[in-house]
């Protein structure tokens, strides 16, 4: 078994595609946003970065996933709303407020800027999907048109089993074509290892070039077929930089729905979660997640709390702007300084 799968094995329990990964495609650089997140982050990782000069190494030794790190700068993502749920621009950085375990930080950087993502589009194939699948295949290519064009992508399928649907030689791609193939790899059959896809796709945003990074995972029911459990794949979620959105499509009551599943991950991760009535709505939604993520706030802080010892700190950002009345903002809840080992395989798993 090769490097790449024998990692991917240990970190997300999900058997590695039959092919090595191959070095993450080449999109052309999309100068001035690059540079202007590059002098905001300091070479932090986005979303909730600390500077890579201070952190340590990811040790998989023995099966576990530690990441200690040292908090020199938080870089938090913020989608500001109305009233009327309404994207709002042109806010100042005095317009935010930023508290950390009830502490007020200073907000050193601040941009509203349209910057590149990588992004994963992760997509629920079980048989009880077979009859929404091309309006869900529509929507996910609606939302990579609706895109920066400079973001790269990707795609996990998954019943119960978990797939990648880009080619083999293939990591990331900003063509749609290619995209619609990955997105048509896999039949709908089975049952739902939703939490097992999580796994995979958090740990391929790692990949990926650009700083910021999304999930959208579309989903119709709650897991019954994973290795990993809930409460491991939200801690991958709450350590990680994405930011995750969730689109539930329901169709009627059974033991198998969970929406409190997807509203978690987004929460947890400053996304949002969407409940249509219909498959036909996901196209719109899909539409309107792109808007939000080309038009988000980023803001940067150095805190003024102590950096020492291990624990999760709770976030808590307010907006408020004459002639805005009243505004919410989302972003993440919380970021770990010190994670403490945690088994990377879920049920089943030996030790």
């Amino acid at each position: 078994m090769s490097a790449s799968k024998t990692r991917l094995k240990r970190e997300t329990g999900v058997s590695a595609p039959e092919h090595s990964w191959a070095a993450t495609r080449k999109a052309p650089m999309h100068c001035f946003s690059f540079l202007l997140l590059a002098l905001m982050v300091s070479a932090a990782l986005a979303e909730v970065a600390w500077s890579r000069a201070h952190s340590s190494a990811q040790d998989h030794a023995g099966g576990e996933y530690t990441l200690t790190v040292n908090a020199d700068l938080v870089v938090l993502t913020a989608t500001v709303v109305d009233r009327n749920n309404a994207l709002v621009s042109g806010l100042d950085k005095e317009d935010f407020q930023v508290y950390e375990d009830g502490v007020l930080q200073h907000v050193k950087t601040f941009s509203h800027e349209d910057l590149p993502v990588t992004a994963g589009l992760v997509i629920d194939n079980s048989g009880s999907m077979s009859p929404k699948r091309a309006d869900v295949i529509a929507a996910a290519l609606l939302f990579a048109r609706s895109s920066n064009p400079h973001d790269q992508m990707f795609v996990v399928n998954f019943n119960e089993r978990v797939s990648y649907g880009l080619p083999a030689n293939m990591q990331f791609t900003d063509r749609r074509d290619q995209l619609e193939q990955g997105l048509n790899a896999i039949d709908t059959i089975g049952e739902t290892a939703l939490y097992d896809a999580m796994a995979a796709s958090l740990d391929h945003l790692q990949q990926g070039k650009w700083d910021k990074k999304v999930l959208i995972v579309i989903s119709d029911g709650g897991d019954n077929a994973s290795r990993h459990t809930l409460a491991q794949v939200i801690e991958m979620a709450k350590r990680s930089a994405a930011i995750i959105y969730a689109i539930g499509i329901f169709d009627e009551p059974d033991g198998d729905q969970n929406p409190g599943v997807l509203k978690r991950f987004a929460k947890e991760t400053g996304g949002e979660a969407f409940f249509p009535e219909s498959s036909k709505e996901v196209a719109t939604i899909c539409e309107k997640i792109a808007r939000d993520i080309r038009n988000q706030y980023t803001l940067a802080y150095v805190p003024t709390i102590s950096k020492q010892g291990n624990g999760y700190r709770i976030l808590d950002v307010r907006v408020s702007a004459p002639g805005h009345g009243r505004l919410s903002v989302r972003t993440r809840a919380g970021y770990s300084l010190t994670l403490a080992p945690l088994a990377s395989g879920g049920k089943g798993d030996q030790p």
